[in-house]
């Protein structure tokens, strides 16, 4: 009889992990603000979750664009302590780093991991951040843009310059626009309420506008479609929804397979026991072309036959 109790003993002792490693988990959101690509990474995310029948609870938060409410945020989410953090886009990611230690967090739909000071480096992260970039095929999509502008010389790009990410991005832009002898002309925001004045200084300088992944400029892109479809003004975006919502044509990566990819990062993390500190920073290679033909009926372009040949999406 002893021998058979000792026996039960020893084998709900082997169970306790395994149920251990199937309890419920917490997830805590800091998402910087709300628009189509963003929305997409949570929804991403959060359906990984849920296609694998993995018990998780999310806690979401948004800050609407506003940088002192992402700090907020974060204390906040310290508070909940939480068994894993997903903070969605660069002002996110760089507060919740700041305020939370101990707690493994996934940085998505970040450009630049290292300059934004989340990571020693894409391979060996090294604390207690990694995650998921979107970094941009910058020099392909302004190829992109000549395409339909054979002849251009001058492209007008928009950011919020508080935004590392939108930086780096301009940075590369300029580096492309320079070998392929095309001024570019800069207008910066603080905020959301700047972007239409923005949009209208750039009317007359340039030939074409070219929007990066700006969180802020993306969340009112519809003030910058008013200016461009007023004044004839080629607009091209860095992510496909974009397009949807007004621009002429986007040569992106999904943003909802981004987010779907970082749901599977974390599930290594909460249930199987990976270290985030070892895992290596992710991206998307797999890219996608959109249209949109009233867009650009609006704007006084004529789409490339070349391009609608390989568009993946034509909105008509």
């Amino acid at each position: 009889m002893k021998r058979i109790i000792l026996s039960l003993v020893v084998t709900m002792l082997c169970l306790v992990p395994a149920m251990a490693s199937a309890a419920g988990k917490v997830v805590s959101v800091s998402q910087f603000v709300e628009h189509p690509a963003l929305d997409a990474v949570l929804k991403g995310a959060q359906d990984y979750f849920k296609d694998n029948n993995l018990d998780v609870t999310f806690n979401v938060h948004n800050a609407q664009a506003n940088m002192a409410t992402t700090v907020q945020i974060a204390a906040q989410i310290q508070g909940e302590q939480p068994d894993l953090v997903i903070a969605i886009a660069t002002p996110s990611a760089q507060a919740c780093a700041q305020k939370i230690q101990g707690t493994p967090i996934l940085a998505t739909a970040v450009t630049d991991h290292v300059g934004a000071g989340l990571v020693k480096s894409l391979e060996h992260p090294g604390g207690n951040v990694s995650g998921t970039s979107d970094m941009l095929p910058v020099a392909r999509q302004l190829d992109l843009i000549r395409e339909f502008h054979p002849e251009l010389k001058s492209l007008g790009v928009i950011y919020n310059s508080g935004e590392a990410n939108s930086v780096t991005l301009v940075k590369m832009l300029k580096a492309a626009c320079d070998a392929a002898g095309i001024k570019l002309e800069e207008a910066t925001v603080l905020n959301s309420a700047g972007i239409y004045q923005a949009a209208k200084s750039l009317v007359g300088r340039t030939e074409a506008v070219y929007l990066p992944t700006d969180n802020t400029v993306i969340s009112a892109l519809e003030s910058v479609v008013k200016v461009c479809r007023q004044n004839k003004l080629p607009l091209y975006a860095a992510d496909n929804d974009s397009v949807e919502r007004g621009t002429i044509a986007a040569l992106a990566f999904d943003y909802y397979k981004l987010g779907y990819q970082t749901g599977a990062m974390a599930k290594r993390i909460l249930f199987d026991g990976a270290d985030v500190s070892a895992m290596p920073v992710e991206s998307l290679q797999e890219l996608s072309l959109h249209v949109n033909m009233k867009a650009a009926e609006a704007m006084g372009v004529t789409v490339p036959e070349s391009v609608l040949s390989r568009a993946e999406k034509v909105i008509k």
